[in-house]
């Protein structure tokens, strides 16, 4: 893999899934307040660049993951990032469960389907 098409995948993959993370997140499901604000654990106000900067570093794991595996179409590329988004995601929304009261256990079967669409569109 070159690092001209490392770096443009990943700068792509980040600011398209920083704006599909968004609305999924923050305006469709409004996990700031259902979630995080009524468990006490939410920021007063988000850190955006520290979002922005973890959907580059997912971004880049996609790039890297999809330039490994050769897909030859963006179907393919969409499948290997939706199964990538939800397996990485279900981890995390495991964790949390067992964790925490945060989530329900709704929300972390919904979440990782969710992150799979956002992670196949990224």
């Amino acid at each position: 893999m070159d690092a001209k098409r490392f770096a443009i995948g990943t700068v792509v993959g980040g600011v398209t899934m920083f704006l599909v993370g968004y609305l999924i997140w923050n305006i469709v499901l409004d996990y700031w307040n259902a979630a995080f604000v009524e468990a006490g654990v939410a920021r007063e106000t988000q850190l955006l660049w520290v979002n922005a900067l973890s959907n580059v570093l997912a971004a880049a794991l996609l790039t890297f993951t999809i330039e490994r595996g050769g897909p030859s179409t963006i179907g393919a590329g969409v499948k290997i990032g939706a199964i990538v988004g939800f397996l990485v995601w279900a981890g995390v929304d495991l964790s949390f469960y067992a964790n925490t009261t945060i989530f329900d256990l709704t929300t972390i079967i919904l979440d990782p389907l969710l992150a799979g669409v956002w992670f196949g569109i990224g």
